[in-house]
């Protein structure tokens, strides 16, 4: 029996693999940030490479960016690209509705810039993913630091207004100072155990004076792949029964 560890990086493989298999030639793709995207990555440039694929290619973070120029990979600024047929990007979180917690990684502002200038979203990940309702995991929110305590305070507030009272609202951290985006803003991590509505607190976020944006994508993803430690790939589809995808 796989290790959790071992299992998880084997689902990771499985979801990775089975969202590369839908890549056609030509397509124009947006590449995702995360463990799991770096894992599509990877498969991504060693099909490229054994088929002689023609891609484009946007990336949602800068490490993404490095990584696939560094496989081979054309990656463009978006604008160059203009608009993508297909992104493939990870998930901390996965309700039943597809409705996603993204942003663990700080790129959530690219991800969503990225994804909402595609066709088609396919989200990958590991079973631990998938959860019933969104808000275990802390959501991230990009502010600007310019009054970034001030928006705190706001940020508090609205989550009063939605019953989530005495939840922290944490600066994130890292050894040399806070957290700093690609764009150069500050990430507040919200611990709100569950979220009783994602779409109304999405949009009441998204109305605070110096948020840039929150970590919440709600009507964006079309498809889940979720791996599993056996190589397989369960498909999520928004309001339907999970079926077995491909080996």
């Amino acid at each position: 029996m796989l290790d959790p560890a071992a299992a998880s990086d084997a689902a990771k493989d499985a979801a990775a693999r089975a969202a590369v298999a839908m890549v056609e030639d030509g397509m124009r793709l947006g590449l995702g940030t995360g463990s799991t995207a770096a894992v599509m990555v990877r498969h991504l440039a060693h099909r490229v490479k054994a088929e002689g694929l023609t891609l484009r290619c946007a990336a949602t973070s800068e490490a993404t960016a490095t990584l696939a120029a560094s496989l081979g990979l054309t990656v463009e600024p978006l604008d160059a690209i203009g608009w993508l047929d297909l992104t493939i990007d990870g998930a901390d979180e996965i309700d039943p509705d597809l409705a996603l917690i993204k942003g663990g990684g700080g790129a959530l502002l690219r991800e969503k810039i990225v994804a909402a200038a595609s066709d088609r979203m396919v989200v990958i990940a590991d079973p631990a993913k998938v959860v019933e309702r969104l808000g275990a995991f802390h959501l991230p929110v990009e502010v600007v630091p310019f009054g970034w305590e001030t928006t705190r305070a706001h940020i508090t507030r609205l989550l009063e207004k939605h019953g989530l009272t005495h939840r922290p609202v944490l600066l994130r951290q890292r050894e040399a100072g806070p957290f700093r985006t690609d764009e150069g803003n500050l990430i507040l991590d919200l611990a709100l155990e569950a979220i009783p509505d994602a779409c109304e607190l999405s949009r009441g976020l998204n109305m605070i004076p110096g948020v840039v944006e929150s970590g919440l994508f709600v009507d964006m993803a079309d498809l889940a792949l979720i791996g599993q430690p056996d190589g397989t790939a369960i498909e999520l589809i928004a309001d339907q029964t999970p079926e077995e995808d491909r080996a």
